[in-house]
Order: structure tokens, then C-alpha cells, then sequence
């Protein structure tokens, strides 16, 4: 008997994906928070290579002790 589930399952590149449609970006950080996406670059590659249109924006922030934070904000170009 087949798994009822095993074809609606809910995957992290799925979540993100979804994130990216509904929100339009998407960072590190959020990924870890709501989807327990650790490897966020290797989800919007793999994203990227079936044909959405995400761009890589940089930027800093400071963190809680004044340092300097680097991260990419991942922005979907909706056509």
C-alpha cells in the first residue's frame, strides 16, 4: 500500500520555495528559525537550477556586540 503522505511531503526546499513566493525573499536566518534550513545556499541553488529567478543581494548588519555581520538576502524576481 502506498504512503498517502510520501507524495504531499513537506520538504525544506519546498518551504523555502514557498517562503520565496510569498514573501519574496528569504535569509539565513529565517530559514533556520521557521524551517530548521541549515543549508540555505544549496536549497536556492538547487532552486535556482529548476528555473526560478533568485538573486543574491549582500549585506551587514551589527551584532549584539558591535561587530560587523555579513549575510545574503536572497531575493526571487518575480516576471
Amino acid at each position: 500500500m502506498e504512503n498517502p503522505t510520501k507524495n504531499h511531503m513537506v520538504t525544506k526546499t519546498n518551504q523555502v520555495k514557498q517562503h520565496l513566493l510569498s514573501k519574496g525573499f528569504i535569509t539565513s536566518w529565517i530559514a533556520i528559525e521557521l524551517y530548521g534550513a541549515t543549508r540555505l545556499s544549496a536549497i536556492i541553488f538547487n532552486l535556482r537550477r529548476r528555473g526560478m529567478n533568485i538573486i543574491s543581494q549582500p549585506n551587514s548588519t551589527l551584532d549584539r556586540n558591535g561587530n560587523v555581520c555579513n549575510f545574503v538576502k536572497y531575493v526571487l524576481i518575480k516576471e
